[in-house]
């Protein structure tokens, strides 16, 4: 049977959860598909990708991704402050808020609120977290 490789196309289901078990995202949610992808073009975190290696189809595995191999630290550097005139009156602590910088659009997380400013955060909502998915392969191209 085929093992996976760099440069292979898959088709695989997962289901990705926190330390805690939080599940964040997972394609056996109803109306969801299995997640196709060539692996060795960047479109997937690495620890996802080298996970996937090796693995043949009806193969399932789980797999730890620490920080590093999946979004990495949070970086002091996007998170900013802001006067509150510049955000929605009713945003709250965990609000996902959309702004712009010189590369486009960005997703934020608001982070704190304070009397005069409302602090965000631009890393990914995953940054610094250890992922832990369970994998099951599909099919192999």
């Amino acid at each position: 049977m085929k093992k996976i490789e760099n440069g292979d196309s898959v088709t695989v289901n997962y289901t990705g959860k926190l330390e805690d078990g939080t599940i964040f995202d997972s394609s056996l949610i109803e109306g969801r598909t299995p997640l196709v992808t060539t692996l060795g073009q960047g479109q997937l975190i690495p620890g996802f990708e080298n996970g996937l290696i090796g693995m043949s189809v009806g193969e399932t595995r789980t797999i730890e991704i620490e920080p590093e191999n999946a979004y990495g630290e949070p970086n002091p550097m996007l998170i900013q402050e802001v006067e509150k005139s510049k955000v929605p009156a009713e945003v709250k602590v965990g609000d996902q808020l959309q702004g712009m910088n010189q590369h486009g659009p960005v997703n934020v997380t608001v982070s704190e609120i304070k009397e005069d400013t409302v602090v965000l955060d631009m890393n990914h909502p995953l940054a610094g977290k250890k992922l832990i998915f369970d994998l099951e392969v599909v099919s192999v191209n």
